[in-house]
């Protein structure tokens, strides 16, 4: 059985295995697999079982280029170089009489470098600066039980709960005490909590309520009542009992 991520301490996620996580994927199944739907599960992947735990990023990373990313060059002792390249979708940049470089990946500063080194063969000792104009946005993802699951920018701020309402809030059929936030580590792993945020919207651990980051994913699951209800006969059982999500 793979490993995967569910509970944090402080604002940190901690690596635990699904057998020590029983108790909380319960509920909702193993992460990537059978508690979440095969759409989610194939973009979401469980994360490796080598038994070692992730190297967790430092909160202040400088951006990394991406394909699609604009720069604009400029090359202060030799203007005729001056330039403007997109990052094309193999993570090279075709540059002016240099040939091609591979951006993605790196800093502007480690992009400078290598543009450097690159212009080398043409110039001596070549100066260049560079200017990030387009890049990628910073976004969040909500799906599952909202009214208005999708793509969002973010912008700011933005708390788990904050990101619902965003989304429109619950539906109906929303398990608000199981919700899963996906979050990429690094290439290979990705971290999973488990947010009640039905106790941190009657106003309760308001300090759970976690701060959404930029490709971060939420899940909101589908409740047990709204499961069942299409295997309830249509009259009888219902004079009984009132069934609520």
């Amino acid at each position: 059985m793979g490993l995967c991520f569910f509970r944090s301490r402080g604002s940190r996620f901690a690596a635990i295995s699904l057998v020590a996580a029983a108790t909380a994927a319960m509920a909702f199944g193993a992460c990537g697999q059978s508690g979440l739907p095969p759409t989610v599960a194939s973009r979401y992947r469980p994360v490796a079982s080598s038994g070692t735990n992730p190297d967790l990023p430092r909160r202040d990373q400088r951006y990394r280029l991406c394909a699609s990313d604009v720069l604009s060059l400029t090359f202060p002792l030799t203007p005729e170089f001056n330039q403007t390249v997109t990052i094309e979708p193999d993570g090279f940049a075709p540059l002016s009489d240099a040939g091609s470089v591979h951006l993605e990946g790196m800093t502007t500063d480690e992009a400078a470098t290598a543009i450097r080194a690159a212009y080398a063969k043409v110039l001596r000792d070549p100066i260049v600066a560079i200017e990030l104009k387009d890049f990628n946005k910073p976004y969040f993802i909500v799906s599952g039980q909202v009214n208005r699951p999708g793509k969002y920018d973010l912008r700011g701020y933005t708390s788990a709960s904050e990101a619902v309402a965003e989304a429109g809030g619950f539906n109906d059929a929303a398990k608000h005490s199981q919700v899963l936030l996906f979050h990429r580590v690094n290439d290979e792993w990705y971290a999973v909590r488990l947010l009640d945020l039905k106790r941190i919207l009657e106003g309760r651990n308001l300090n759970e309520d976690a701060q959404i980051e930029s490709g971060d994913m939420l899940y909101v699951p589908q409740n047990f009542v709204s499961k069942a209800r299409k295997f309830i006969p249509s009259s009888g059982f219902g004079a009984y009992y009132q069934l609520h999500p």
